[in-house]
């Protein structure tokens, strides 16, 4: 499947080094990989984009003491390799000093990288794919004559590996995989071409056997398209709000942004300084565990080389840790959590759990909002003032009524975090994120 083996790549990397090395560094990260894809696009039946993709490339990192220069290559001959460190070399040279600039400490790195299972090649062809998205795209059609139309349906394979050393002793990669297939239908209201509707759902996983029917995404999809006919506006109020699951996972999202290193080192975090403090109710667990076999957020170490652990982020609502990269902790006098690059397989859990999904928690909410679409980016992460456009659905005494349209959700995210009520048991995987829908005690809806 790959055009080099890990061998070569090790081989590359330790290349990079010896010639970082020669030119003088102090130190030395070097990193190299490759990819093949394949993304296939239907539209109403037809083929509308057919994409492979094939890619490679070598990155080196020079340190001149605390000085750092990085430079690129896609060309793996040994004259464009030593031509790179070069250039990283040159750029190191004339950068300013930044004393928490370096590598990570040795005793961090991961000396024996657990095999997590996350290569799982799909091995599809562009007619097989084509196939595939047909038949999503015309199950939504085949739910209802007000669908006849479609943003298209989507299938995408993707495989790569990669290989990191650093100058002094670190070396490690491996193989991963990320398969999707999605669908997007379009409702048209009865005799009104304008009033139409659009929806999606997708499914995502590193091993293809486990992604969902085709078939059964095309018909949920357009069942929330035909859902969203007849949408309404709202007069202003304050309500009770629900995130549907995969808009609570943005909302854990932007906790992770808030206690990240790059936000609190630079001061522009609405929960600076909140280490052992409260940051959420305390009926409300996080917890992340990136060792968690052939999942989306798993790794062995971080982009960094440095080795991942288990933790638990927030116990009782209190946050026991930040998300930190060797650089910003050492901004922060602290040690790195393993974060470079991200959060790995967080999960938000709550003693605060109707059993019965979804419905048992707008029966909780009894009257207030159900969101099932954000629009916009109107969140300030310095102050945390949070105001977005929204779609959803009104619910009294438990029961959807209509959809909504039109309104804008607005409140603060500090306030709004530590007003979750309930967590739904709806739970659901976005990315690295799973949690189930989220009830907020109070937001304001600003409508007509």
């Amino acid at each position: 499947m790959f055009t080099y083996t890990s061998n070569q790549f090790q081989e590359i990397v330790d290349f990079m080094l010896k010639e970082a090395k020669k030119k003088g560094a102090s130190d030395a990260i070097a990193e190299v990989s490759e990819g093949q894809g394949l993304s296939v696009t239907v539209r109403k039946g037809e083929i509308e984009t057919i994409e492979q993709s094939l890619d490679k490339q070598v990155g080196v990192t020079v340190y001149l003491g605390h000085r750092r220069g990085n430079a690129s290559t896609s060309d793996f001959s040994k004259d464009s390799l030593k031509a790179t460190v070069e250039a990283a070399y040159h750029i190191a040279q004339h950068t300013a000093e930044d004393n928490c600039a370096g590598p990570a400490e040795r005793e961090l790195l991961e000396k024996n990288p657990l095999d997590l299972d996350l290569f799982h090649p799909w091995n599809i062809d562009a007619t097989h794919a084509v196939e595939i998205a047909r038949v999503a795209e015309g199950s939504a059609f085949s739910v209802s004559k007000q669908i006849q139309n479609s943003d298209g349906a989507s299938v995408s394979a993707h495989h790569a590996h990669f290989m990191m050393g650093t100058s002094h002793g670190f070396m490690g990669g491996y193989p991963f995989s990320r398969h999707y297939i999605s669908c997007a239908p379009i409702a048209t209201e009865k005799g009104k071409l304008a009033k139409m509707q659009r929806d999606d759902w997708y499914s995502s996983s590193r091993i293809p056997e486990e992604l969902a029917d085709p078939a059964a995404i095309g018909k949920y999809a357009a069942q929330r398209a035909l859902s969203r006919l007849k949408a309404r506006s709202l007069t202003t109020r304050r309500c009770p709000v629900i995130f549907e699951a995969p808009l609570a996972a943005g909302l854990l999202g932007g906790l992770v942004q808030a206690v990240s290193g790059a936000a609190l080192y630079r001061r522009s975090s609405f929960l600076l300084d909140s280490l052992g403090k409260q940051v959420l109710p305390k009926h409300i667990n996080i917890f992340e565990n990136p060792h968690i076999k052939s999942m989306t957020g798993s790794t062995p170490f971080d982009e960094e080389g440095v080795k991942t652990s288990a933790r638990t982020v927030v116990d009782k609502g209190i946050l026991q840790g930040y998300f930190l990269s060797t650089y910003s902790a050492r901004k922060l006098g602290m040690k790195t959590t393993g974060n470079a690059g991200g959060s790995h397989n967080l999960s938000l859990q709550s003693k605060k759990t109707p059993k019965g999904g979804l419905p048992a928690l707008l029966k909780e909410m009894g009257t207030g909002l159900l969101v099932t679409e954000l629009m916009g980016q109107g969140v300030n992460y310095v102050t945390g003032d949070y105001s977005r456009g929204a779609f959803g659905y009104w619910v009294e005494n438990g029961e959807i009524q209509y959809p909504v349209e039109g309104v804008t959700i607005a409140g603060n995210l500090r306030d709004m975090l530590l007003e979750i009520e309930l967590v739904g048991s709806d739970s659901l995987i976005r990315g690295t994120k799973e949690t189930g829908s989220i009830l907020i005690g109070s937001m304001t809806v600003g409508g007509k």
